[in-house]
This record gives C-alpha cells, sequence and structure tokens, in this order.
C-alpha cells in the first residue's frame, strides 16, 4: 500500500475536518483527523493493519489505550503476532494494570499509536511498558502532525514510524 492509498482511505472515511479544533495537549490548529472515523471504517482500519503488519517482524505489540487498540487488533491479526494495551493510568478497581495481557519480562515490544501530536501518549504507554519489563525501541503511528512527536519519543528512546505525515495528508486532502 503506498502513502496515497492510505491518505485517499482517510480522506474517504471522512477523518481529515477542517475548523477550528482544540487539540488534546491543549493547543488548537486547523485540521483535525478523526481517529474514531478512520478506526471504525472498516477498509480504512484494515490498510492500516496491513501497512503496521509488513513493518514489524516476530514481536510482541502494544496498543495505546484507547485509539491504539483497534490499531494494535488489526495488526495482530495481520501479522499473526501478539498483542498487549498499554492503560493511560491505572484503574481503580481489578488488577489495576498499566499494562494488560500476557508481557515477559525482557520482550520486545513494538508500540502502534493512531496520532502523534506531542507523542506523550506513547512516550506515557513506553514508560509503563519498560516499567512492566519490556524493551521498547519502535513506535508506528498512522499520523504524523509533525508537532515535536517525533522528537519527544527519540528523548525517550524511541524510534517513530508513521504512516503518513501531517504535510503529505494535506497536501493530499486539499486536493480530494
Amino acid at each position: 500500500m503506498t502513502d496515497d492509498d492510505l491518505i485517499a482511505a482517510l480522506v474517504a472515511a471522512d477523518a481529515v475536518r477542517f475548523g477550528e479544533f482544540e487539540l488534546s495537549h491543549g493547543g488548537t490548529s486547523e485540521y483535525y483527523v478523526d481517529k474514531y472515523l478512520f478506526e471504525t471504517d472498516v477498509d480504512c482500519l484494515r490498510r492500516i493493519g496491513d501497512a503496521f503488519a509488513e513493518r514489524v517482524e516476530d514481536t510482541k505489540l502494544a496498543g495505546v489505550a484507547l485509539g491504539g487498540v483497534p490499531l494494535v487488533v488489526a495488526t495482530a491479526l495481520a501479522a499473526d503476532l501478539p498483542y498487549v494495551i498499554a492503560r493511560k493510568q491505572q484503574k481503580e478497581y481489578g488488577t489495576a494494570n498499566l499494562v494488560e495481557g500476557r508481557l515477559e519480562a525482557g520482550e520486545e515490544v513494538v508500540v502502534v499509536e493512531d496520532i502523534a501530536t506531542t507523542g506523550q501518549s506513547a512516550v506515557d504507554a513506553v514508560e509503563a511498558l519498560r516499567d512492566a519489563g519490556a524493551v521498547v525501541n519502535r513506535a508506528l503511528i498512522v499520523v504524523d502532525r509533525e508537532e515535536g512527536g517525533r522528537e519527544n519519543l527519540a528523548d525517550a528512546g524511541v524510534e517513530m514510524e508513521a504512516l503518513v505525515t501531517a504535510t503529505d495528508l494535506l497536501s493530499h486532502a486539499d486536493d480530494a
């Protein structure tokens, strides 16, 4: 799958919106990539899972709750790999785990996330996974908004690989 194919799928899912939007980190933007629209569109989700599956080998995957969960499931199914879920914060009930699923100390894990703006959600997931004993050096992201996420992950010792950058997405979305 090419970047153009994925961008076309994101646009077809109506996941790229223009206007004035507040972002999770408190900033604002003239565009918004609606992860819930692309993650609930079966064609788009399948394309993303397949694209991520092409980029992983025999390693465990970790989806960042909540947005990374459908992505990690699609990727795990496409690549036939196991996965865990990394929570942003502990629940006050049940097991109160930050990492849900089976994870062995020393196991290599690739983080799967939807959108990176500052990258803080992915960094938090990396920290939780490392605290649980995982080795984390890579993060796969659907859209890099190019607002510091790559640098913040690099500061945490994690290489970020995005399927699409904001520059590419916006240049193609404007044509649509």
